[in-house]
């Protein structure tokens, strides 16, 4: 049997789209604060639960996309992308936590720090 190249598994293109989300949206948003003067580097850590929620987005497409390949035998295609969008949903987790953890600790430097 020939390797499929292109998948019609939708929703193994989605987890790998939001995994790519989930690993970008913090440190753009991070970017873009050091470029403007409208938003400071601090309120763009404030923004640390949307890498964790595209992550958990995209680990639950890429459960839904390998039952569905399951399903129709491998047919469906979209394996290797839905691997790829959990690992990216996973590191984009783990970014979310890290930003979250750093604000707190920021937050408590600065209240004993007084």
């Amino acid at each position: 049997m020939a390797a499929r190249t292109s998948s019609s598994n939708a929703r193994a293109r989605g987890s790998l789209a939001l995994g790519v989300l989930a690993v970008v949206s913090l440190p753009a948003t991070i970017a873009f604060a050091q470029r403007s003067p409208a938003l400071t580097v601090l309120q763009a850590v404030y923004l640390f639960p949307v890498p964790i929620l595209l992550g958990l987005f995209a680990i639950q497409q890429a459960r839904r996309a390998r039952e569905r390949v399951e399903r129709t035998l491998g047919r469906a295609g979209g394996l290797r992308q839905a691997r790829w969008g959990r690992r990216l949903g996973f590191l984009g987790i783990a970014i979310g936590i890290t930003a979250g953890l750093a604000l707190a600790f920021s937050a408590l430097l600065a209240h004993y720090s007084a």
